[in-house]
């Protein structure tokens, strides 16, 4: 993951080290993977809850059961349990925010980690 997260272009870097550290200290133990080249987190036992993926102008993350907390995320999805948060350079996010759905998505049962 660490390796990932350095070879992240320009602000995309800073952006993805710090949601990194907000979701491993949200979630104690969490398990952290790249995947389809994205970082994926989640809870042994139940799932991988959360992804993001860099995209040309913002990071993208993905609640995989997002339309479940308390307020959805604003982002919605072709998948109608799936929802975004987009994260521009100059529109950091609210971490307390983001924290609180962070601790609900960990808390729900999320996609099989095989």
């Amino acid at each position: 993951m660490q390796a990932y997260l350095a070879a992240l272009p320009g602000w995309k870097r800073a952006v993805g080290r710090h949601l990194d550290a907000l979701i491993a200290k949200t979630v104690p133990g969490v398990v952290k993977a790249v995947r389809w080249n994205s970082p994926f987190y989640g809870v042994p036992g139940q799932g991988w809850f959360l992804g993001f993926h860099c995209l040309t102008r913002y990071v993208k993350i993905a609640f995989f059961r997002g339309a479940e907390l308390r307020p959805p995320p604003p982002g919605s999805s072709k998948d109608p349990l799936v929802r975004y948060l987009d994260i521009y350079e100059d529109d950091p996010p609210d971490d307390a925010r983001l924290a609180r759905w962070i601790r609900q998505a960990a808390n729900r049962p999320g996609w099989d980690m095989k």
